[in-house]
């Protein structure tokens, strides 16, 4: 029997569709689900539009972390829809205030050996508890929950394998962020990230979660890591020893691609705007002035990303420009942060506490200054995301947060010892946390009388029309490489409350790049239009907003160079053709405006052929490709997913 690595080992424990041959489509039974508010509210949509009655999974959960803002009646409303949504189902429910999804579930639900699948992007971060744990959209989310497969291509997996010993100054944010360096926001696309090696001894669980968490900006279907003493000595610390299973890699298991980082060789890294594979050494941009820090979020959310910097911060003052803000990454950890004497050092430095939840990373609130830079410990640094335009975001460990919150300059954190005199703090992982379990709500055991409590934000979803054989129309947007998902659909505090809400989210689509094109998409509403992308198109947040607000205004086909995962799944799932240039240089010979036709279209994506696109405009033909599973052929030609499942019954 073929050694095995940890992912193909996970894949095969959930294998109920296909071959595990990289580039063939799968089918993966899900054991657990997670949902966010930013994002949850559709999967509920859709679970009621499909009449489920309740959900099949061993755990899915609802967190409210996302829009905790509340200036009027909409995310309010919202967070009662779904509270009441989730006990109808059987889905636990995580209320505003109690923290981000991610460390959460990883306190109460992470279990070694479980699949879990999550409508956020991060969810990934449960492969550091050696689970296989991916990000999709909400639509294929609501379909697992009901015990239906979640279909994906298999992977190839990098073996990525880590030796030595961190530095001082130098943390497991550090690590991704080389990861990051070396292969950019592209370079996990169509892959699974696994971890081995001697250096994982000295990682806990926490630091695992860091990058984990991160390989979502690498494009990477998901990262693993292996079971272990670290995973053990975790669910040990939340009072769930019995959760536990060793889960390693076979001696001598091969990997498809490779890596090796030394941890002893690294150094404090920085991603400088605005994206995070732009990664330089801090020392190449120290002596810039900050104005913003913020640390906490799913990618630095432990109790050591918040102790480090108080210790730091004991008996001193952060520099009087600076607005140091701390967003606690759960109610578990500020209470433990509070019972420390974490917290106490951070207020008497001069922070800002605020309550537990994404808050700035999602553009909920926190906004930096116009031209202005932010430090931040988040995972992501996309153009206005912040909701500032123009921002000036760089993402940082929580050692360099520190540093430039002391020094009012973007500064390395080993400079602190060297020329501020301030030693490394030593923080050890407490054998016994303070628990707050009972902050997660169960669901009733029946939820047939439960009523669902919707306000009047709170829209039913569009309906989908099947697959034109025809499509003519105009080119509303020409866009570049790597297009973000908060470019197409934005986040902040005006616009996510609108989620439940998609002809009014609509309005927003694209307001970054073009604020013409709502208005001009309007126009051509009925008839259709094309959007035109470079590399990458679609890459970050999960939310399905980005294609179904477009469905909504008549955009019928993406034409792009390539994909991010999530974004190419969320595009069929809504009905909208992702066509990719069978000749990249085809990208320069269309242009804004220009008119399209594609004809024969029902053939094309039935026998699998090539798609030719005529530019009526410059009277030239283009070839373009679609490879589609025969899954995703049946989806596209009935209009997407929910007219698939209504066809095909569930």
């Amino acid at each position: 029997m073929a050694q095995k690595n940890v992912s193909q080992k996970l894949i095969e424990s959930h294998l109920l569709i296909g071959k595990m041959v990289p580039g063939e489509e799968i089918g993966l039974k899900i054991d657990q689900t997670l949902t966010q508010d930013a994002t949850g509210t559709m999967v509920m949509l859709e679970l009621d539009a499909m009449g489920v009655k309740k959900v099949k999974t061993d755990i899915s959960a609802q967190y409210i972390d996302h829009n905790l803002v509340q200036n009027d009646f909409k995310n309010a409303d919202d967070h009662i829809f779904l509270q009441t949504s989730a006990a109808k189902y059987g889905i636990w429910f995580s209320p505003p205030g109690n923290g981000v999804s991610h460390p959460v579930h990883m306190e109460r639900f992470g279990k070694p050996g479980k699949s879990l699948l999550g409508s956020d992007s991060h969810t990934c971060a449960a492969g550091s508890m050696g689970m296989l744990a991916i990000g999709s959209g909400g639509l294929e989310v609501a379909l697992a929950a009901v015990g239906q497969p979640f279909y994906v291509k298999m992977p190839k997996i990098m073996g990525v394998k880590l030796t030595g010993k961190l530095p001082n100054w130098v943390s497991a944010k550090d690590v991704i962020l080389e990861m990051l360096r070396r292969h950019n926001v592209d370079g996990g696309v169509g892959k699974i990230i696994e971890y081995y090696g001697p250096g994982l001894k000295y990682l806990t669980a926490m630091d695992r979660h860091v990058i984990a968490n991160m390989g979502a900006e690498l494009g990477a279907t998901t990262s693993v890591f292996p079971s272990d003493a670290q995973t053990k000595a975790f669910l040990k610390q939340q009072g769930r020893l019995k959760d536990w299973k060793a889960l390693a890699a076979d001696p001598g298991a091969k990997y498809d691609l490779h890596d090796e980082i030394d941890l002893s060789k690294l150094v404090p890294l920085i991603a400088c705007p605005s994206s995070p594979g732009n990664v330089v050494p801090v020392r190449d941009v120290a002596g810039k002035e900050v104005f913003q820090v913020m640390i906490g979020s799913s990618a630095n959310p432990g109790l050591r990303d918040f102790a480090i910097p108080a210790l730091v911060l004991k008996n001193r003052r952060i520099h009087e420009r600076i607005s140091l803000d701390i967003n606690p990454s759960s109610r578990q950890i500020l209470e433990n942060m509070t019972e420390t004497g974490t917290l106490s050092h951070l207020i008497q430095a001069g922070a800002r506490i605020h309550q537990a939840g994404c808050n700035g990373c999602i553009g909920m609130g926190q906004a930096p200054a116009t031209d202005k830079i932010s430090l931040r410990t988040v995972p992501r640094n996309f153009p206005g995301r912040s909701g500032t335009n123009e921002d000036k975001v760089y993402l940082c460990s929580p050692e360099t947060a520190v540093a430039a919150a002391i020094t009012g300059v973007i500064t390395d954190p080993r400079d602190l010892t060297k020329k501020h005199k301030i030693a490394y703090p030593r923080f050890k992982e407490p054998l016994k946390v303070t628990l707050s379990p009972d902050m997660v709500y169960p669901p009733p055991k029946e939820g047939k009388g439960v009523k669902i409590i919707r306000g009047p934000n709170i829209q039913p979803l569009p309906k989908f029309e099947p697959l034109s054989d025809k499509l003519q129309g105009p080119v509303l947007l020409k866009l570049e490489n790597n297009i973000s998902t908060d470019e197409i659909s934005p986040a902040g505090s005006k616009v996510l409350p609108f989620r439940s809400n998609i002809p009014e989210i609509s309005k927003f689509t694209f307001s970054q790049v073009d604020e013409t094109f709502y208005k001009r998409a309007m126009h051509t509403q009925k008839t259709g239009s094309f959007i035109v992308a470079g590399s990458n198109y679609g890459q970050g947040s999960s939310r399905e907003h980005a294609a179904l607000a477009p469905n909504f205004l008549g955009i019928k086909a993406v034409l792009a160079k390539s994909y991010a995962r999530i974004h190419r799944s969320n595009l069929i799932n809504f009905g909208i053709l992702p066509l990719v240039f069978a000749n990249e240089r085809d990208w320069n010979g269309i242009d804004r405006d220009d008119v399209l036709v594609i004809q024969n279209i029902h053939e094309a994506v039935k026998k699998g052929k090539d798609f030719r696109l005529f530019n009526q405009t410059k009277n030239k033909e283009i070839q373009m490709k679609c490879p589609l599973s025969e899954h995703e052929r049946a989806v596209l030609l009935c209009g997407g997913l929910i007219n698939y499942m209504a066809k095909n019954s569930l």
